[in-house]
């Protein structure tokens, strides 16, 4: 499987547990829109969502100025939804004022190239994040622990 279908899997998987929660969204991934989902909110209002999955965690969450613009410009309720591993976190970026442009080294394209270019984009905290849904670690030993510690 190649990665980018490894990422609309991800994506389509938002959808899927967003619309058991009330939400009416469709993957758009895909297609040739900027976005990744749209839909309406559980209130019933239209919305446009942009995905990011991340291999590391970082404190802050990156957004490109240039994609924050266009999810704007839509005049629907705009949303990022940032997985990293230390958990999920779902922007409402209309709610976001007085962020600040901060110059960051990103890929020229979304996957497929390896070079950095210089652009415009945001660094957003993750307390301005309206749901945050954070990994714990179990501590507790589980019922088959000891069995799988006795294989290894």
């Amino acid at each position: 499987m190649t990665k980018i279908k490894d990422i609309h899997r991800w994506e389509q998987s938002v959808v899927t547990l967003l619309n058991l929660d009330g939400w009416t969204l469709n993957h758009t991934g895909e297609g040739s829109v900027s976005w990744d989902a749209e839909g309406t909110t559980p209130k019933s209002q239209d919305c446009v969502i942009e995905m990011k999955f991340r291999n590391k965690y970082y404190e802050t969450k990156i957004i490109e100025k240039a994609k924050f613009d266009k999810l704007i410009a839509t005049g629907k309720v705009a949303l990022y939804f940032v997985n990293d591993p230390k958990g999920n976190y779902l922007f409402w970026l209309n709610n976001l004022k007085d962020l600040e442009v901060k110059k960051m080294y990103c890929p020229d394209t979304t996957l497929w190239g390896s070079k950095k270019v210089s652009k415009p984009c945001y660094l957003l905290k993750e307390s301005d994040a309206a749901i945050v849904n954070i990994n714990e670690e179990d501590t507790e030993l589980g019922i088959w622990d000891s069995y799988f510690k006795m294989e290894d």
